[in-house]
Parts: structure tokens; sequence; C-alpha cells
């Protein structure tokens, strides 16, 4: 599978070797794929998500995975700032323009943009694309009709989307500007970085600041730090040593963000599309370092429609274990409520110590801190329900969510190549 969308790569190592094809057509990996699809909706929608509802998972995480959910072509994300080149990006990786695409150095792109395969060159409007059945976005409808105005889906016949879908996300401002949207901007990217395997964060060498809308959406993305990679777009604008500077600057901004040990991955590129000129003074002294890296870059970007399988069982697994821990919770609170008087007393108590009561869940079941969810955050979800109206806890909702992670996505795993890694932590 080609990462580039029309013509061929200009170095030998970036086109992918030939797979085998099956006599339906298929690749192996692509076999593998729908098989391991099939089994995880199976057992999702029979031992996964009977327990969601049950508990309202929903109104403290996300709303219940559908098939095409579950189902649908692995997803990359786009995010930055106004001009740092996302849809040139997309572009790039492409080779053509999409439909509904401009590009300038003004902030152009307003709304997210799926871009996907299809016959022919179209746009679909959010609403429309948000009620098909054949389109895994059926979830956004909860961000209501403004952000649906802002949203919209373009399909053209491109081999790259064969594999992929790529989402161009609106250019964050700074100042006042950028919290005018009328839709939650911070909880719609979180919504798209849960059903990501790849997040990209862009920047370039003139704007490295990180405004606070920016902040809170990188910051949405805890929890999916295994996807993120920083783009460092532009290089050639920039000489050798005005380069290492931005680099440095652009880490010690991250650093503030992102509050891990662990460094993040930083690609340095200039990505623009053949048929484009690029556009400032281009230095000529970074060309080698930057064709490495996108080289590196674009080895990773390949992979994802390989470990596409792998990542669809680690995302139902770590939902699955969140579903699992947010029923004890809510089976625990309904629990410790007096049988008659008093339960409104109770239950502000219990919501006034929330970290004490998970520590006594951790204990009784055995289950790990790092399972649980913000007690703040958990907190104020927890304060527009009734603990009283949860259903009681059910020993056999959670012995069926304990037989799909003891039994059948270990099952699953095994059909995997013992070569693969997987592309995320099952721990």
């Amino acid at each position: 599978m080609d990462i580039k969308g029309k013509g061929k790569a200009k170095d030998p190592s970036l086109t992918p070797a030939g797979s085998n094809i099956g006599s339906d057509g298929l690749t192996a990996e692509e076999q593998l794929y729908q098989e391991t699809v099939h089994r995880l909706q199976k057992s999702y929608s029979k031992k996964i998500k009977p327990l969601e509802q049950a508990y309202c998972f929903e109104g403290f995480h996300s709303a219940p995975l559908t098939a095409q959910d579950i189902g649908s072509k692995p997803m990359i994300l786009l995010l930055g700032q106004y001009s740092t080149g996302k849809t040139t990006f997309v572009e790039y990786l492409l080779g053509e323009s999409y439909p509904g695409a401009h590009v300038g150095i003004e902030p152009t792109t307003d709304r997210f943009v799926a871009i996907m395969n299809g016959p022919e060159p179209k746009v679909i409007p959010g609403h429309a694309a948000a009620v098909s059945g054949d389109l895994p976005f059926s979830g956004l409808t909860k961000f209501g009709t403004k952000f649906l105005s802002r949203f919209q889906v373009a399909q053209l016949n491109n081999p790259l989307l064969s594999n992929l879908t790529l989402i161009d996300t609106p250019g964050i401002l700074s100042g006042s500007k950028q919290i005018q949207r009328g839709y939650d901007f911070t909880s719609v990217i979180n919504w798209f970085a849960e059903r990501s395997d790849l997040v990209l964060l862009l920047f370039d060498g003139y704007k490295l600041d990180i405004s606070d809308e920016f902040k809170g959406a990188i910051q949405s993305l805890r929890g999916h730090e295994d996807k993120v990679r920083i783009v460092l777009n532009k290089c050639d604008q920039i000489n050798q040593q005005q380069l290492m500077r931005v680099y440095g600057a652009l880490m010690w901004s991250l650093g503030k963000v992102i509050p891990t040990p662990e460094v993040n991955r930083v690609y340095l590129g200039s990505f623009w599309p053949k048929y484009k000129t690029p556009v400032g003074t281009v230095y000529e002294d970074n060309i080698d370092l930057l064709t490495s890296e996108q080289r590196d870059l674009l080895r990773d970007l390949r992979s994802i429609p390989k470990n596409a399988a792998l990542r669809r069982v680690n995302e139902i697994v770590k939902r699955a274990r969140q579903a699992r821990v947010h029923a004890h919770i809510i089976g625990h609170l309904r629990s410790e409520l007096p049988s008659m008087f008093g339960k409104n007393k109770k239950a502000k108590a219990m919501l006034d110590d929330l970290p004490a009561e998970f520590r006594k869940i951790q204990v009784k079941y055995n289950l790990p801190p790092g399972d649980f969810p913000n007690p703040e955050a958990f907190k104020q979800d927890l304060e527009a329900f009734k603990i009283a109206d949860f259903n009681k806890f059910s020993q056999r909702l959670i012995a069926n969510a304990d037989e799909a992670l003891a039994s059948d996505f270990p099952r699953l795993m095994q059909k995997f190549p013992t070569g693969n890694n997987p592309a995320g932590n099952f721990g």
C-alpha cells in the first residue's frame, strides 16, 4: 500500500513491497482486518455494549460504538494553528487537491473535513454525513447543529484513501475569536482522537506560540499520547542555524503543554505537492536532513493500514477496561446509599470525597488505579445524575465483560503474526 496518492515516490525505499492477493481480491492484511473487525463487532455488541448501556457510560465518556465506528478505515487527525500547512500537507499526501479545499496565508479551513474515498469528487454536508448509515460519523450529532454546519465529508477517487481517512481541522486562532465557534472544539477533537490511529500536530518555524484553545486541544489528547506525532513544517524556509533554535524553542513550548517525561517524536520537513511552487525563500543547506525526516514520517504513516487490525483490538480493549471500571464505580456508589432515608445526604458525602471512594473500589475489586478516571472530571459528570436512579451492580454483566477481556480478545490476538508489534499498550 503506497502512502502517496498519485504518482510514485522519488525514493525507492518509500515504495512498499507488494502483497499477495487472495481469490477474493484482498491482501492477507485486508483479510485479517476484516475478520478482526467482524469478531470485535460481535464481542463488543454482546459483552461490552450492554455494560455501557446499563450504567450510562455515554454520559461520562462517549456514546456506544456502532458497527461503522469499529469497521471504519484507519483515520489520521491533523491539528495545528492557522496557516501551518495542514491542508497543503493533505494535498502532498494525496498528490492532488480535494473537493472544497482552500489554501492561503490567512485562516482558510474553517470547518472539519473528513477526506474519504469515493467513486467521484463530491462534498457531503455535515448533517447528511451524520445520518448516513455508510459513514462512521453518527456520534457527531451530539455536538449539535452549529458543529454539523461546520463539518463536511469530501470524497474523491484516490489510491491513498482506499486505506485511510484524513481529517483536516480548522486553523486555531489566538485571542477571543477562538472561543466563539458555537460548539465545544476540544470535545470534538477528543471525539476524533479516540477514533484516530494517528494524530499529527503541525507547527511551522514562524508559529511556535501555543494559544489557549490549541493548548486545550492538545491536553484533550491525554490518554492517546501513543498516537501523537509532531510535525515541524516549512523547514526549508529556515537556515540551518535558525532551525536548531526553532527546534529547541518548539520542544520547550511543548514541554509546558504535554506533561510527560518522554520526548515527543518531532518530524522536520517541508510538504509541498509537486504541482505547487514553494512560497518564500528556500534554503538548500537542510535538504538531506529534511529528505531523511520526511522519509521517516511517510514510513510511519504507511504502517498505519498494516497495523490497523491491532489498533482496533487495542482500542476496544481500552474501552472495555474503562467500561468495566465505570460499572464498578457506579455499582459501588449505588450500593452505599441507604435503603430509605438520607439518600441525598449520603450521595453528597460520597461526591465530596470521591478519591476515597475510588480507593475503596480499588481495594475491594483489585482494580489498578491507572484505570480510574480523573475524580474531579467524574464528579462534574456525575452531578448531572441521581445516583439512586442508576441500576444496581450486575455481576452477570461484569462477568461477560471479563470473559471478553480474558478470552475473546486474547484469542483474537493469536491470529496475528508473532512478528508484528501491537500499535499500543494492552496493559
